[in-house]
């Protein structure tokens, strides 16, 4: 059974950093396109970072800098590092993974994702 469970968010004051962790079992395990969304409140859904099952990387421009998407060599384990977090990236962060090893950031390429992992970011 497919399953993607984050962890790694919480509380963390302006400037600070948070590492997002997400285990992948399932059908993942044989590696596809993984990504990280977040959907803040009031907001759309949002693409943050996406890997292809080649380890090509893309981060949407907003984060471009700041954060920074990996995976472990067994492609079971997705991680989003996130620095300099500012008020504004309060939000609940997805792992979701895609049956397209070429997937964009586009959620509609996505059919598997986890429950979310709160992110909380204080001035």
């Amino acid at each position: 059974q497919e399953q993607l469970v984050e962890s790694g968010g919480g509380s963390v004051q302006a400037g600070g950093s948070l590492r997002l962790s997400c285990a992948a079992s399932g059908y993942m395990d044989v590696g596809s396109s993984m990504a990280w969304f977040r959907h803040a409140p009031g907001k759309e859904r949002e693409g943050v970072a996406l890997i292809n099952y080649y380890g090509a990387t893309t981060h949407a421009d907003s984060f471009k800098g700041r954060f920074l998407i990996f995976r472990d060599m067994a492609k079971t384990t997705l991680s989003l590092q996130m620095n300099s977090l500012k008020p504004e990236d309060n939000a609940i962060y997805y792992c979701a993974a895609s049956r397209s090893p070429l997937a964009t950031l586009n959620p509609r390429e996505f059919v598997f994702w986890g429950r979310g992992t709160q992110v909380t970011v204080s001035s």
